[in-house]
């Protein structure tokens, strides 16, 4: 059998994504993957008998439309149903919803009258900087300190097509805090808790932390069923994404092996050409990691591979979400005290953080302690939409929760202390919709060292490093380095840990593939 032409370290959303368009350019592709199954984070578990739910990533809106268009995923089986109502806040005798119909605008304004207009003049903001967001989507940023003129020139035209109040809204977005945007236009604390929230999924900040208002906005530019802004969830979980785009690239030829750790990158002759996997050697000329940057370069690649400085920029590389992510299978739906009654509110993202100072405290809490003990938490039902997940009148939720740490400290550790996070976010929700604990039948937990440990997640970040402005962009993962090519040749970055950055998107995936395709365009396979 012949050498492939590109082996792909993990078979992730982003590794599948690379691989199935290599191999549509007649590349001879090896998916390489330390798991059991495809999916990386976006997998489906069965975690109590008759109960399945999305293990890690838990819903849809960044899938990068072309991708679902080129790779033929509904073809494929993905199915993804939009929530009934987008999100749920629950507050203090008080609750606020959000949602598509004039809804959102709707209930910012029963709060509070003139955030009604505020709301409408966000919005205006948020049109410009998306815009100019979604045209880098699916395009390499400029490379810093390298002739990129292509790019950089395109930049130039992008932001000159922006007038001066455009480009500063551009400026406040990627270097202010979410607090400083959104008390620019909302007095109510609902309102800034619905955007605030966006500002610190997945990432260990307060959001009066400077760069937090960009984690914001990476959290809007996408869509779900057609839907622009929009959040959905894939019919059997996410693992059905990832099945879905394992259908396509087999059909495309791509070989997949599973239960196959890559443990070294082979360097000759200052250049990347396969990797050791299972004690095997898999040679190639392009190896393409998915898994994050820091993964790639302090465990996989030989020292003294890449320069010294390179190396030790690398193993900086900021890792840290502070997310503790759970499933419960449950007897019943939950009742809010402030929404008692069975609705299209409990299809929602049900955000339990009534406010800024709220998302602050725990922030500060974790700090301090480790963890908070009053965590910010989304909480999605996705049986209320998909009834493959549950036995008949039972539910599954997803805890999607911030803040806890990924080091505890001296003497602490999460394999003594996952429980009693648990526990915590437990009694929270309980808080706020009283007998939810008593309804838990099983949960499934993913504490921070849990993620890493089964995901490869390393220090339990979701989006492979930290999406400060000093890590995004052409800084990601490593500035002269931002076009998915790694400072070894023949090594390319396909995962979330490249621009531009976390989610189930997609598009790092698809812009490796550009890279690679590229550097071999003189090169075609007879098939």
């Amino acid at each position: 059998m012949s050498d492939p032409d590109a082996v792909i370290i993990g078979a992730g959303h982003n590794g599948l994504t690379c691989a199935y368009y290599l191999a549509k350019k007649g590349m001879k592709v090896t998916v390489l993957e330390a798991a059991g199954t495809v999916g990386g984070a976006a997998v489906t578990d069965e975690f109590l008998p008759g109960f399945r739910n999305s293990a890690a990533a838990y819903t849809v809106s960044l899938l990068n439309p072309t991708v679902i268009r080129d790779m033929q995923l509904e073809r494929h089986g993905l199915k993804v149903v939009l929530r009934k109502t987008d999100n749920f806040l629950p507050g203090d005798g008080d609750y606020l919803r959000s949602g598509r119909g004039g809804l959102t605008r709707k209930e910012i304004a029963r709060h509070v009258k003139a955030d009604g207009a505020g709301y409408d003049r966000y919005l205006a903001e948020l049109e410009s900087v998306v815009g100019l967001l979604k045209k880098w989507i699916l395009r390499a940023p400029p490379n810093a300190g390298s002739r990129d003129l292509g790019n950089l020139l395109t930049l130039g035209r992008d932001l000159i097509g922006l007038s001066t109040r455009e480009i500063r809204t551009v400026h406040d977005f990627a270097t202010r805090s979410a607090t400083e945007v959104l008390e620019r236009h909302f007095e109510g604390d609902l309102a800034k808790a619905l955007f605030g929230f966006d500002g610190v999924v997945g990432n260990f900040a307060s959001p009066s932390a400077p760069g937090s208002a960009y984690v914001l906005l990476h959290h809007l530019f996408g869509e779900a069923a057609g839907v622009p802004g929009a959040w959905g969830h894939a019919i059997g979980g996410m693992g059905s994404i990832t099945q879905a785009m394992a259908r396509a690239c087999r059909e495309a030829g791509v070989d997949i092996l599973l239960n196959t750790p890559v443990e070294e990158v082979i360097v000759e002759r200052g250049r990347a050409a396969g990797v050791v996997a299972g004690g095997k050697g898999w040679r190639a000329k392009n190896v393409v990691a998915g898994v994050n940057p820091k993964l790639l370069f302090d465990r996989m690649i030989p020292n003294g591979a890449v320069d010294a400085d390179i190396a030790a920029r690398m193993h900086g590389w900021k890792c840290e979400s502070a997310t503790f992510r759970m499933n419960v299978a449950l007897s019943e739906l939950p009742r809010f005290t402030v929404l008692p009654k069975k609705g299209n509110h409990l299809t929602a993202g049900i955000i339990m953080a009534p406010s800024l100072d709220y998302m602050h405290r725990a922030w500060l809490q974790a700090q301090t302690d480790g963890w908070a003990k009053q965590p910010i938490i989304e909480m999605l039902i996705p049986s209320t939409l998909d009834a493959t997940l549950a036995p008949k009148g039972k539910h599954v939720a997803s805890l999607f929760c911030q803040h806890f740490r990924f080091d505890l400290g001296p003497g602490r550790s999460w394999d003594k202390e996952r429980d009693a996070a648990a526990d915590a976010i437990i009694a929270t929700v309980d808080g706020h919709a009283p007998g939810f604990a008593k309804s838990v039948l099983g949960r499934q937990i993913h504490s921070p060292l849990d993620l890493e440990r089964r995901f490869g997640l390393i220090g339990g970040d979701i989006f492979h490093g930290k999406m400060g402005i000093d890590q995004l962009f052409s800084a990601r993962p490593l500035i002269g380095h931002a076009d998915y090519r790694m400072p070894l040749k023949g090594l390319y970055l396909c995962g979330s840990g490249a621009h531009p950055g976390g989610g189930v998107t997609g598009a790092p995936g698809h812009n490796a593939a550009r890279a690679v395709i590229a550097d071999n365009r003189f090169w075609r396979r007879a098939r």
